[in-house]
C-alpha cells in the first residue's frame, strides 16, 4: 500500500482497491484507519478510471472501418 497510485498498473490498482474494499467491508478497521483506506481506495478509483479512459482512446484510435480504413467511432462499453 506505499506504492504511489500513480504508478500502479490499472490491474495492481484495482486488486488493491478490491482489498481494501473488503477491509472497509468487514466492519473491523478503527475509525481512523478507515478513513485513510477511503482516501487511498478514492484515489485508486480515479487511476483505475484514467487507465480505462486511456485505453478507450487508444481503442477509438486503431478502430478500422469495413474498408480497413482507421476511423475513430466511439467505443461504445457495455
Amino acid at each position: 500500500m506505499d506504492t504511489p497510485v500513480e504508478s500502479l498498473t490499472f490491474e495492481a490498482a484495482l486488486k488493491e482497491l478490491e482489498t481494501i474494499v473488503a477491509r472497509l467491508e468487514s466492519g473491523d478497521t478503527p475509525l481512523a484507519d478507515a478513513i485513510e483506506l477511503y482516501e487511498r481506495g478514492n484515489a485508486l478509483r480515479a487511476r483505475c478510471a484514467e487507465r480505462l479512459d486511456a485505453a478507450q482512446a487508444r481503442i477509438e484510435a486503431i478502430r478500422l472501418d469495413a474498408e480497413g480504413r482507421a476511423t475513430t467511432t466511439p467505443f461504445a462499453a457495455g
